[in-house]
This record gives C-alpha cells, structure tokens and sequence, in this order.
C-alpha cells in the first residue's frame, strides 16, 4: 500500500464517516441516530440509490461506512457485498447489522481495496459507491474495477465530487486567498484540506471522460448540494473554534439554496456497462 492511500487509511480509521453524529449510548439507538442524520442531511441519497431496485440483485457497496446505506440494501437486495478499506467501517457495519437481525447469510462484509476488488468478473447487477472513490489515489483503476464486476448491463450508481463548488470556493478562500496563495484552484484546495489526504474532485465533463474511458455507457451526471455546500455539518474537532463557530452562523445558506445545484459538491453518476 503506497504513502497516500495508507494516508487515507489511517484518516478513515480514525473517524468512520458519519459516526460524529453518534451520540446515544445505547448502540442500537447510535446506529439509528447515524443512519438518521444522514438521510436529513442528504435526503437525495435515497432517490439516488434507489434500494428497492434492489430486489433480486447481487449488489456491492464500495465504501460501506458505518452501515447505513448497506443496510438497506441488505433489506432489498438479494444478495449484498460490501468492502472498505479500513477495519473500522467493516466492524461497525457488521455491529449494525447483527444488532438489527440481518440474516448472515443475506450479506457479506470484507476490507479491500478498490483498486483491487476481491470479486470475480461479471459478479454484480449493482455496484454503488456514495462519496468514497475520489480518496483513493488511483481513482481510474477504481472505476475500471467497477466495470469488471459488473454483469453485462449491470448498473453503477456512484457519487464522486465535483468543482467548481461551494465548498471548494471555501476552501480555496480559507487556505488560498486569505493567506495570499492567490494561485490556489479549488482541486488543490480540496486534495490538501477536505477529509483525507489526496481527495479529489471533477469537472462535469472531466467525471464524464473518467466513467466512459473506463468504458461505460449512457452514463447520466447531475450535481447536488452537499453538507459542506450549506455548512450544515457538526463541526469536527479541526473547526471547532470561536471563528468557525461565528462563520456557520453567519453563512449566507439561503442565497447558496437559491442558485440550486449547479456548483454543489456532490457529482452523481449513473451508467451501464455494456
């Protein structure tokens, strides 16, 4: 595993995305609180994902997180397989699962890498992936790798992010302009200071060149507003400070809301392989 992804690694084991909004100690009632948040937050994920299309599918999730969304497919699917690159995530999903009754023998749960996919071709009608595929560094390879599982006229639905953004203009500001980088793109920002070392983000027209070079086919893109867009987040311990407090207080949300989707972080992605 080379520096940067061990990078990535190290930053997802430290905090599995979504659990700071965990705070109920019964763990049942934590799994719950996560998954709630999550949907108030992000309510798109659900129409996007579309669980109920599930049924009769062998689905992989690339990513699962703390569980919420592979629980569903869980519920839906008829088969579901789901990796992470990091022992924390598979753990918690797992925890999830067993709390909730899940039959052992309607899911499977594995680490790995996206790069390198433990599953044998044509192997899935579904692979989906929210919000994970721009941390690796080889992100091509990770969607060549999706390819390669999928059946022939399996379906991918995967979200990757994207500029210009919201939050990319906050982050070119804050880590740019302010400190007189004025050269600083918003790709650069967002590799330096979003979430773990190395994320990456797409023009529409580059995420488009990236799903058909790795040889999709009517591959459907449209963006949405993120979290971090609106500042709706729970601040994590790297902002929680007087400014950053007063800034999120302040942060003009309903004049972002009003100019709609067009520079929201969220880039999805819908294709078939042929």
């Amino acid at each position: 595993m080379n520096d940067l992804k061990s990078a990535v690694r190290r930053h997802w084991e430290d905090e599995t995305c979504g659990t700071r909004y965990g705070e109920e100690q019964d763990r049942r009632a934590w799994f719950e609180s996560i998954a709630r948040t999550r949907y108030q937050l992000e309510p798109y994920i659900t129409t996007f994902a579309d669980f109920p299309s599930a049924r009769d599918l062998d689905v992989l999730e690339i990513g699962v997180g703390a569980g919420s969304d592979f629980s569903n497919w869980c519920a839906h699917a008829r088969h579901a397989s789901g990796v992470d690159l990091t022992d924390a995530a598979i753990a918690l999903t797992g925890e999830r699962l067993a709390l909730f009754g899940v039959p052992a023998d309607r899911y499977s749960l594995q680490r790995a890498d996206a790069e390198t996919l433990p599953f044998d071709d044509a192997s899935f009608d579904l692979v989906y992936s929210w919000g994970v595929l721009h941390h690796t560094p080889g992100t091509p390879k990770a969607f060549a790798e999706t390819l390669r599982v999928l059946k022939p006229g399996g379906r991918l639905r995967a979200m990757i992010y994207h500029v210009p953004s919201w939050t990319g203009l906050l982050l070119q500001a804050q880590h740019g302009w302010l400190r007189g980088k004025l050269g600083l793109t918003q790709k650069q920002a967002l590799f330096d200071h979003l979430e773990s070392p190395g994320t990456k983000a797409y023009t529409l027209a580059e995420a488009r060149q990236l799903i058909e070079g790795a040889g999709y086919r009517d591959v459907r893109l449209s963006t949405s507003l993120n979290p971090g867009d609106l500042m709706t987040l729970r601040l994590s311990s790297k902002y929680d400070r007087a400014i950053y407090r007063l800034i999120w207080r302040v942060y003009p949300r309903w004049l972002v809301r009003l100019l709609g989707d067009r520079f929201g972080l969220n880039l999805m992605i819908e294709a078939r392989k042929p």
